[in-house]
């Protein structure tokens, strides 16, 4: 067994919410402390201290407004679930499948991580275990889920925004084409390789942090100046900006994709933000993710799309992830990064209608427009588009839906 999977906390994490209140900061790192104190008495097998435990956690998590429960919802759920199996390990049936019901029923969703935990082999027979692992297939079973999500509609004709992408003629690409020496890092060659190069690059010029939000003004010159002097990374939505600028500075199309999870019960934050580049000599756009280094292959070889590596995922087809892909210099396997943490957040995409330098910086008078491709199983299907606005600062973000692939991966 691998105890950091019972943690509270995991390495691929990319939005993160700003506790800005005094009570909320106080009970993160009550939450942080006791976290680690619940793990302690699982290695002893202390059923009595962790009881303990759990009381003090309930009695100062029930204090908090119902709003708030919600962002410290994760401690409970692990607490819960590792007291089921201090108990399943001890022999304890009864008391193992009572913790993993209130594991669930406050909103475990971890499937791929049960199936494999051995600590839960001693009720895995159990027709309760079997019964409430079942249930929570619909929301924590992401292969089974994603599966489920293949079906689009080619015929949905509603008005989009045209995809566009700013010229490498750019003032503001141009200088960062000059300052950064792009073309030599880019290299002699077709434009794969230059692809790829520039994606080790920034890889390995900016760490990926997952754990604070990324600086103000979001353009590549600034944020990677910033991330010199401070000596600190970026979320994967920046690592991805930085890239695509880049990209767009040697006037190659690309765009930032924002992956996100079905997330039916509303608990789940995370998502994942990779680069979407056109090659011109494969005509075909690319998986490109700077977070993780990683682009993915067929099993001949040949570089895939976002749009064929999730047609792969569901088909159950080969794939293959870079041998030098890798998470900050840590190895990462293929099984965790497209079968598990990819196919949750595959389910539906989301990309900028247009694709320029300083894109996400909050200017006053910024108007912003994305495109959103949902399957048709997707829940929530409409308004066909929603408008969010700051009238401080006279800023307006246009979301629009689509149920249409071929109109998201259309070719620059």
């Amino acid at each position: 067994m691998n105890l950091t999977k019972h943690l509270v906390f995991a390495v691929f994490v990319s939005v993160t919410v700003a506790l800005g209140q005094t009570a909320t900061e106080t009970f993160e790192r009550f939450a942080v402390k006791q976290d680690s104190l619940f793990i302690a008495a699982y290695e002893k097998r202390d059923t009595k201290a962790y009881d303990k435990l759990l009381t003090e956690f309930l009695l100062r998590y029930r204090t908090l407004p119902v709003a708030d429960r919600k962002e410290f919802t994760r401690y409970l759920t692990g607490a819960y679930y590792n007291f089921c199996c201090t108990y399943a390990i001890m022999g304890n049936k009864e008391m193992a499948l009572t913790y993993f019901r209130k594991a669930i029923d406050a909103g475990y969703v971890d499937y791929a991580h049960l199936k494999a935990d051995s600590d839960l082999d001693n009720i895995r027979n159990e027709k309760a275990f079997k019964d409430l692992s079942e249930s929570m297939r619909p929301v924590g079973d992401f292969l089974f889920i994603l599966q489920r999500a293949g079906t689009y509609n080619v015929a949905d004709n509603r008005q989009l925004p045209a995809f566009a992408y700013q010229s490498a003629d750019n003032p503001n690409l141009t200088a960062l084409r000059h300052s950064f020496n792009l073309d030599s890092i880019a290299g002699e060659g077709s434009d794969v390789f230059k692809i790829i190069n520039l994606l080790h690059w920034i890889h390995r010029l900016i760490p990926h942090d997952g754990n604070h939000e990324n600086p103000v003004v979001r353009n590549a010159m600034s944020l990677i100046a910033e991330c010199k002097r401070d000596n600190r990374g970026l979320n994967c939505r920046g690592l991805a900006t930085v890239l695509n600028e880049c990209y767009l500075a040697l006037g190659l199309k690309s765009r930032i994709v924002t992956c996100r999870p079905k997330d039916s019960l509303n608990i789940d934050r995370d998502c994942h933000v990779i680069d979407l580049v056109y090659s011109g000599s494969l005509k075909k756009w690319l998986w490109i993710d700077p977070t993780n280094d990683a682009y993915v292959m067929d099993e001949k070889g040949e570089l895939l799309s976002i749009e064929e590596v999730r047609e792969r995922i569901i088909a159950d087809k080969p794939l293959l992830l870079n041998p030098d892909a890798n998470w900050n210099r840590k190895a990462i396997t293929k099984e965790y990064y497209l079968n598990y943490y990819m196919a949750k957040n595959l389910y539906m995409l989301e990309c900028p209608a247009r694709s320029e330098y300083n894109m996400e910086t909050r200017e006053q008078g910024k108007r912003l427009s994305y495109i959103k491709l949902l399957p048709l199983e997707y829940f929530a299907q409409t308004p066909d588009k929603t408008e969010a606005r700051d009238d401080s600062a006279d800023i307006t973000v246009t979301t629009y839906r689509t149920n249409n692939p071929a109109l998201f991966w259309t070719a620059p």
